[in-house]
């Protein structure tokens, strides 16, 4: 029996979560409100409403970052399946029955989030600068999207871990003509 927990389908892609995800969720939510409430100096209920809104900005983030793994998995013929929350990440799922896949492949659908995300970023950046002089929860929230996606979603994305598109890339990229 499977501990994931199946939440539905986003164009066509199966969503699940492990249940760290939850647990996880929250933890972001009190420390984005604690950050709002004891630095940034926020109300208490502006402080816990703004951590709710940063989780939800974090977890739109993550959505848009797999919907470019997708996009450029459709592109190569060989689709994702779905993708499952775990921890503060998801994870990209592909058929179980794949074949042996060049790695060309792998690199074009690993690229897919990374280049979706620096879109994301440009974007956050100019919602960021067009509130700028407003100052805060509004200002607070678009530096939070804006440095979650380009830490996080774009940059992050490269370290060379295991659980990361950088893992993917150096794994295949010695190998690229095969």
């Amino acid at each position: 029996m499977s501990n994931n927990i199946a939440i539905g389908k986003l164009f066509g892609l199966e969503i699940s979560a492990k249940p760290n995800a939850l647990f996880w969720a929250l933890v972001l939510w009190v420390v984005l409100s604690a950050i709002a409430f004891y630095v940034v100096r926020l109300p208490f209920l502006d402080s816990l409403f703004g951590g709710l809104v940063g989780v939800i900005l974090h977890y739109v983030s993550e959505v848009a970052h797999h919907l470019g793994h997708a996009g450029a998995a459709r592109s190569t013929g060989y689709p994702m399946r779905g993708m499952r929350f775990w921890g503060l990440i998801a994870s990209s799922l592909y058929p179980k029955d794949e074949p042996p896949l060049p790695a060309q492949i792998h690199i074009r659908r690993a690229l897919g989030g990374p280049t979706i995300s620096f879109v994301v970023t440009v974007i956050a950046l100019l919602i960021l600068l067009a509130v700028r002089n407003g100052g805060g929860l509004t200002f607070w929230l678009a530096l939070w999207f804006f440095l979650d996606n380009l830490l996080v979603f774009f940059l992050g994305a490269f370290l060379p871990l295991s659980f990361t598109d950088g893992g993917t890339l150096v794994k295949y990229w010695g190998s690229r003509s095969s």
